[in-house]
């Protein structure tokens, strides 16, 4: 999660918590399997903006052990009106340091008014941007908070236009060519490992043990469907 206003605690069944604020990123890496909880301070902003992400584990990594990572200072670029933070994976030659299983890049962009920018890609690599607040042009498409612009691969870099003072989120990987089942909290390659997730979580198994110091019982997991889940993968 990263965050732009506000402050949650994280919690997770590791003994990590930690308060994420402005500027700070938290990473848990679930691998084998972790709980963990968010929650709002007893005095806190009246505004809560941040941005959780959700990224898919290679097979080979997949059954790692549980981590926690807390940054609170992250690399950043200045060109002219554009301020680029690297959340994740490498940019201009500035590399954050959170731990990462996959090539991948994340980066917030935040821009002055009628500022210009030309963010350097991988042309192997897909791409897409979010804009956070404010409008601007990404590839001359006007983009503003809502949907997501896929810009697919093939791209060397990208030309990003301000109309007005603007935050934008690049994201960007290698092709993740396997396929995964998202059901609920868990992630797996087919039905039969969802099925075996709920069971640990609901048994409270070593899998998926208590969050120390957090004030309320686990979320039972929903029923699961009266029919098997099938892997996808991305669309081509």
């Amino acid at each position: 999660m990263k965050a732009r206003a506000g402050e949650v605690v994280h919690r997770d069944s590791l003994g990590s918590e930690q308060l994420i604020t402005p500027g700070g990123l938290n990473l848990m890496t679930a691998g084998l399997g972790i709980a963990h909880s968010e929650r709002s301070v007893t005095r806190r902003s009246p505004v809560l903006h941040g941005v959780q992400l959700w990224t898919a584990l290679p097979d080979r990594h997949r059954q790692v052990e549980p981590h926690f990572e807390h940054h609170s200072a992250l690399p950043v670029l200045t060109d002219g009106g554009l301020t680029l933070t690297v959340l994740m994976g490498e940019i201009g030659g500035h590399a954050a340091p959170a731990r990462i299983y996959s090539p991948l890049l994340g980066a917030e962009a935040t821009m002055a008014a009628g500022a210009s920018a030309r963010l350097p890609l991988d042309p192997d690599w897909e791409y897409a941007v979010l804009a956070l607040a404010g409008t601007s042009r990404v590839d001359d498409v006007p983009l503003g908070p809502g949907p997501l612009l896929y810009l697919g691969r093939g791209r060397r870099e990208l030309a990003v236009d301000a109309d007005g003072p603007a935050r934008l989120l690049l994201l960007g990987g290698e092709p993740f060519d396997e396929n995964i089942v998202m059901w609920w909290n868990f992630v797996g390659r087919d039905h039969d490992d969802i099925v075996a997730a709920r069971a640990d979580w609901t048994s409270g198994s070593a899998r998926f043990p208590a969050v120390p110091g957090d004030p309320d019982d686990r979320l039972p997991a929903p029923p699961m469907p009266t029919v098997r889940l099938r892997p996808r993968g991305r669309r081509r």
